[in-house]
């Protein structure tokens, strides 16, 4: 539940008072006699259920000289008898749709604070990239100031309001921009010369990567519609994994510049916009779902029209995104076609019974080597009792096996194998 305190005409506070009882389940109603600068009031403290906040306020719309105050905590008003309270406690509501439209708008607040977090959140996943330290990763995910942007766009697609689509667009494209810049300067004063392990994971593309995106917006609108006591998941959890997202591509995408890595560019351009058309189609309709409309007590700015075009847009355009994904083999699934030649690796050992596997990890190495994606797989074996073959004919043999599975199975790539036979102590 929510309190309002409300300020009316004196005289009209008995009517307030008996609507909000009567209609709309408002509890431990108060009122008292008061003066302001305004003269004599009535002043009313409300406590109503977060359903019916919003159309409370648009029967109060004909009262004169009405100012309310939304007090956005959650209250636990009890009353008798005693052992009803646990099962009213229990009863958790969803926010109100204008408390959480609200709370997107003054979001929309100081731009030096927001580029400064988006300055040290670039800084801080520099450092990252640069040393392969996932600590700093993490810390560049709570710093950077992604979450916020990408949640407003999609209240702002939910509510139809093109005002402050333009305004959240223009703050995610800004912070992303920062981000970006940050870490090319970086690479470039500090004299980077060569893509280290983290950009090259940074950068893989899985065809499973539009689901962290679906996912990290789903889960951000359900923690801005539930109520605080609702849920055991904090905001910033949630807000580090829509960045999770966001941070590691963008500071990739910078230090990729620099040094020229045009093929890890493309790679970071693709992920970031996936990341948000896939943000804003969840997030937008898990909005709707909870009550976020153009239809509203106040604030009627939004347009009908624009839900459906943006979200048929947002829709468009992440399956055009999955389509040339599928269509760019291996470029951008990379991640998704080591798994697969590892385990064709791994099945082609066991049922060889020329060794035991001990090791393998494969991965792609750089985008063009003479014309060809290169995909090199580094295995170690140890040879069983019974097996009395050279370890140059086991390698030998193995290497043919693998590399005969693989083109049956038109990996787009050339394998490059490399067995090596232990032998036991």
């Amino acid at each position: 539940m929510r309190q309002l305190l409300i300020e009316v005409q004196a005289g009209k506070g008995k009517a307030i008072l008996e609507l909000a009882k009567q209609k709309f389940g408002g509890t431990n109603l108060s009122q008292v006699e008061a003066n302001s600068i305004r003269g004599a009031i009535d002043l009313i403290f409300v406590y109503l259920p977060n359903s019916q906040i919003e159309d409370f306020l648009a029967e109060l719309e004909d009262f004169s000289e009405l100012h309310v105050t939304l007090i956005p905590r959650g209250v636990m008003p009890l009353r008798p008898p005693v052992a009803e309270v646990p099962q009213k406690v229990m009863d958790v509501e969803p926010k109100s749709p204008l408390e959480v439209f609200l709370a997107g708008l003054q979001s929309v607040g100081s731009w030096k604070g927001f580029l400064a977090y988006a300055a040290a959140g670039g800084v801080v996943v520099w450092i990252g990239l640069f040393t392969n330290s996932s600590f700093l990763l993490v810390a560049a995910m709570l710093i950077a100031p992604f979450a916020g942007p990408a949640m407003n766009t999609a209240i702002a697609t939910a509510r139809g309001d093109s005002m402050l689509l333009r305004k959240s667009l223009l703050r995610y494209v800004s912070a992303i921009s920062v981000t970006v810049i940050v870490t090319a300067i970086l690479s470039l004063v500090l004299r980077q010369e060569l893509a280290t392990s983290s950009m090259v994971e940074s950068s893989k593309v899985s065809t499973i990567s539009v689901l962290l995106p679906l996912v990290g917006g789903a889960a951000g609108a359900l923690n801005l519609v539930q109520s605080e006591r609702s849920s055991l998941v904090s905001g910033t959890a949630v807000g580090m994994l829509v960045a999770a997202a966001l941070a590691p591509p963008a500071g990739t995408l910078g230090m990729a510049a620099a040094l020229g890595r045009w093929g890890m560019v493309l790679n970071g351009l693709f992920l970031l916009v996936m990341q948000l058309v896939g943000i804003n189609l969840a997030a937008a309709i898990v909005f709707r779902l909870y009550g976020l409309s153009v239809e509203g007590a106040r604030y009627k700015r939004g347009k009908k029209w624009l839900f459906p075009i943006t979200l048929g847009i947002t829709s468009l355009v992440l399956v055009a995104l999955v389509s040339l994904q599928f269509s760019l083999s291996p470029n951008l699934q990379r991640s998704s076609l080591e798994q697969r030649a590892n385990t064709e690796v791994q099945q082609v050992i066991e049922n060889s019974n020329l060794a035991r596997l001990v090791k393998s990890s494969v991965s792609f190495t750089r985008a063009n080597i003479e014309g060809q994606n290169t995909l090199l797989c580094l295995v170690y074996v140890q040879r069983p009792n019974n097996v009395t073959a050279s370890d140059r004919e086991i390698s030998t043999r193995l290497t043919k096996l693998i590399q005969n599975r693989l083109r049956q199975k038109d990996f787009p790539a050339t394998p490059l194998v490399n067995i090596n036979v232990l032998e036991a102590p």
